[in-house]
């Protein structure tokens, strides 16, 4: 490694070496305020210059400047590792200052020693190679010719626009230029010495803004590669088949790729985790592939599938089978699990069955047959558990099943049914397949209406589906849920009539209940109506749901019953079970729930996961803090975002108007609530250590505050999630580990119970 002070001029006037960003880097994103910043850097030198009573002329020190050289026949190349986005500014304003003046012969020279070079390998002997998103728009620039629009396009009409009004010289901004230092990090090219590009890379991006996990990933691939194989493979494979169809979703395309391949428990990925799934990640690639380019090109086979999972509505519509039937299924399923259900933690195993459908293994594909049964179980699992609430905890399946199918693979080409049921039943009693039982006593409790917003159209959907045997277009909004008995009945003389003497307790039981559901195109247009008049609109309807309501005379409770138990029959075959499992205990009662069960508080739907059980870690930004309540994690996190979020945390100190207590007050605020409240010292502990308001026998703050605690966890996870909504934390930032549920003596999880923490 060689360092060597020398001014921007200087580097791009050397007429022996061209420049060359690997493609992989980012594109050009400086914009108005780093291009104004730069230019009146500019213009301070330059007055400083003209300033005759100024003995010592101004200077700026420009940054670093990382450069590896390379040698491609004679041609010198210099390729940039760090330092590309103010290169690109100084030749934008170069290239500006050419077109601005109309000395022919000074255009030439700016052009011969900034802008090419006769010695480059590059189009039109360009002396910078761009990456590839902004390589055209750059050497339009250039060569003069019709511009590109896009943020190289902007920074070359910004600086166009300020030297127009300048008033200065050319020969002024190019003696600004030579004041402008740069400190340049030369890496030695021999693989010896040791300067590997990535390290040095990874270094000097430690303190800018953090790199995405597709970002590193990228860089990791690509650095070790000669320029000529960065282009190739960049050009080739990486860009177009891999970052441009996937976007912004490329971080989490090669974490799941990673899960299934390595069969492991990986993190989803956040800004938080990046670089312990980046080290993870070199681990693998390492020790799967021969080399990174047989990586590259195995990971780009995933793509495609990976779209199919990904994408709401794929363009074009993917053809998974040739069987136009069959493909329809298995599109429907796809959807059903990640867009309707949104299981995101099984994208791993069922890549790895799209895998094995696509390319097979040892010269055989996984059946049509047995993908749609696979797929059609893991919907089932899915939407059992979100009938009784149950959602967190299963991307701990995930490695089993990704073993599974990477070392049974003859037990899933011959039975994946059988398989993946085995494998979802071998779980604890949390991630257990809900029995027809189960499901049965919740449908006749459950508001299914409310209490399964995100899924109940889905569910209707699909029950009628099985019933018509034609799809159902559930996503439709003009297709929505009827609720027979109207929801307004009290403003009907004939439904309170239809109803009985009861219709106030059979509206309070029944009026979101599935026994009073159906699905229609109508809902808008039958509102309150008498059910005479809903029989003769739901006769028009082509839904078959029709036919549970024409042919009743009646609707009262009565009725809703019957209606009830057809429903949860029709749910129960429509995502139906063996014989041998619909009565059965679904789990391994010889499993203890893991140490390693995570919860996040944004998740709302974590009640039934966290009831009745205690917390061991939570962990905010990385950052771990042991805990043994409820209380402790919500005192934790208050002092956490009171440290690091000093704005959201200020607003929780004003008294909420739907609640008797503030979620934070102070002593003085206490005392007074202590005027009409004489338990509330009981209810208050002290934020800084935890220490209840009434046991308090000396301040050790000057202005000491303290947190509202007499809550359930519920309540108390509901309050860190609003805190973390407003303060835009993502949902990785925050998790809470659970302790293992304890086993009674016949072996069986015990019932939870909720409690005040």
């Amino acid at each position: 490694m060689k360092v060597e002070n020398k001014s921007i001029n200087d580097v791009l006037s050397k007429n022996s070496s061209s420049f060359f960003i690997p493609p992989f880097q980012r594109a050009y994103s400086w914009g108005k305020q780093e291009i104004d910043r730069y230019y009146d850097d500019i213009v301070r030198i330059i007055k400083s210059e003209l300033n005759v009573n100024e003995r010592d002329k101004r200077e700026h020190f420009f940054g670093v400047l990382v450069l590896k050289p390379e040698m491609i026949g004679f041609a010198a190349l210099e390729v940039v590792v760090d330092g590309q986005q103010r290169l690109t500014t100084t030749l934008l304003m170069l290239i500006a200052l050419r077109d601005w003046i109309d000395d022919k012969e000074m255009k030439k020279q700016l052009e011969d020693m900034y802008l090419k070079n006769s010695t480059s390998t590059f189009s039109d002997k360009i002396k910078l190679k761009q990456v590839t998103k902004d390589w055209d728009a750059y050497r339009a620039l250039v060569n003069e010719s019709e511009q590109i629009p896009g943020k190289i396009t902007d920074g070359y009409n910004q600086f166009r626009s300020k030297l127009e009004k300048s008033g200065f010289r050319v020969e002024d901004y190019v003696k600004a230029l030579s004041r402008m230092n740069v400190a340049c990090i030369f890496l030695d090219e021999r693989p010896y010495k040791g300067e590997d590009p990535q390290i040095i890379f990874e270094t000097l991006n430690s303190l800018g803004k953090p790199l995405s996990f597709a970002d590193l990933i990228r860089n990791y691939i690509m650095l070790g590669l000669s320029s000529n194989d960065q282009t190739e493979i960049y050009d080739k494979i990486w860009y177009p088949k891999i970052e441009h169809i996937l976007h912004e979703r490329t971080s989490h395309f090669f974490r799941d790729v990673m899960q299934y391949k390595e069969s492991k428990s990986f993190k989803v990925v956040t800004n938080n985790n990046t670089k312990e799934l980046y080290a993870q990640f070199t681990q693998f690639v390492d020790k799967s592939y021969q080399n990174k380019k047989a990586f590259v090109k195995d990971a780009s086979r995933f793509v495609e599938l990976y779209r199919w999972i990904d994408e709401v509505e794929p363009a074009p519509a993917p053809v998974i089978s040739r069987n136009v039937d069959k493909n329809k299924v298995i599109v429907e399923l796809l959807r059903n699990i990640f867009h309707d259900i949104k299981a995101d933690a099984f994208k791993p195993i069922v890549l790895g069955l799209l895998d094995y459908h696509q390319f097979g293994f040892n010269n055989k594909k996984l059946p049509d047959e047995q993908l749609i049964d696979a797929l059609n179980v893991i919907r089932t699992y899915l939407i059992r558990r979100r009938i009784l609430k149950l959602t967190q905890g299963e991307n701990l399946e995930i490695p089993a099943l990704c073993r599974s199918l990477n070392k049974e693979r003859d037990l899933w080409f011959s039975n994946a049914k059988q398989e993946m049921l085995r494998l979802l039943s071998d779980r604890n009693y949390f991630l257990r397949i809900p029995n027809d039982t189960e499901i049965t006593s919740e449908l006749k409790r459950i508001d299914f209406y409310n209490g399964l917003k995100k899924y109940n159209k889905f569910i209707l959907g699909k029950i009628e589906e099985a019933r018509s045997k034609v799809a159902v277009n559930f996503r439709d909004k003009k297709i929505t849920i009827e609720h027979v008995m109207p929801q307004s009945i009290e403003q009907s003389e004939r439904w309170k009539r239809e109803i009985g003497a009861d219709f106030n307790d059979v509206k309070k039981m029944y009026l979101h209940n599935i026994g009073n559901l159906i699905l229609t195109e109508f809902n808008s247009e039958m509102g309150n109506k008498p059910l005479e008049e809903k029989k003769k609109k739901l006769s028009e309807s082509n839904l078959k749901y029709r036919l549970d309501i024409t042919g009743r005379e009646t609707w009262n409770k009565s009725d809703m019953l019957k209606h009830q138990n057809k429903m949860i029959k029709r749910f129960l075959e429509t995502f139906s079970l063996p014989t041998e499992m619909q009565k059965a205990e679904n789990w391994d009662n010889n499993k203890l729930v893991s140490n390693q069960e995570l919860v996040s508080p944004l998740d709302d739907e974590n009640d039934e996961m966290i009831t009745g059980r205690n917390p061991n870690i939570i962990s905010i930004n990385d950052e771990q803090f042991e805990v043994s309540t409820w209380q402790d994690v919500y005192l934790t996190f208050l002092r956490w975002l009171s440290a690091n979020k000093s704005l959201p945390f200020n607003s929780l100190l004003n008294i909420d108007s739907n609640l008797k207590y503030p979620h934070v007050a102070t002593k003085q605020t206490l005392l007074t609530l202590a005027e009409d409240d004489s338990k509330i010292a009981e209810k208050f502990k002290r934020l800084s250590d935890g220490v209840l308001f009434s046991n308090v026998e000396e301040e050790t703050e000057e202005e000491p505050l303290y947190v509202y605690i007499w809550l359930s966890s519920k309540f108390l996870i509901r309050r860190i999630r609003e805190a973390m909504i407003q303060s835009n934390m993502e949902e990785g930032s925050v998790t809470i580990e659970l302790k293992p549920v304890k086993q009674t003596t016949d072996n069986k999880s015990q019932t939870p119970q909720l409690s005040l923490c």
